[in-house]
């Protein structure tokens, strides 16, 4: 079973996305704050689905922080945002791919099915 790290700091959205994401097989752990690196490390996830914007922190910088480290970086990260025009700064970050909020669950399932070499 491949496991999935969503981070957004709204709590509705994470749920929305585990739902869905379990209902197709996923083992999902959520977090809705960036300080996401230790349990990175434990949970070892096969992808992380991460917010653009969450409360302090910037995903672009945990996403360029993950894409650094040895023991993350071959992680793909695929990042979700409320701005579609935030798609150039996302992939600047290092991500794998964009979906724009608020998103089609099978477009959602899609991104994911393909991160995921599906």
């Amino acid at each position: 079973m491949k496991k999935i790290l969503v981070v957004d700091d709204d709590s509705a959205i994470l749920e929305v996305i585990k739902v869905i994401l379990e209902d197709n097989n996923y083992h999902v752990k959520t977090s809705e704050d960036g300080n996401i690196k230790n349990t990175v490390v434990r949970f070892k996830p096969d992808l992380i689905l991460l917010d653009l914007l969450l409360s302090g922190e910037d995903g672009r910088d945990v996403a360029k922080r993950l894409k650094s480290s040895s023991k993350t970086s071959a992680i793909p990260i695929v990042m979700l945002s409320a701005h579609p025009s935030a798609i150039k700064a996302a992939h600047e970050s290092g991500v794998n791919d964009f979906i724009s909020k608020p998103f089609d669950m099978d477009y959602l399932l899609e991104v994911v099915a393909r991160n995921l070499g599906a």
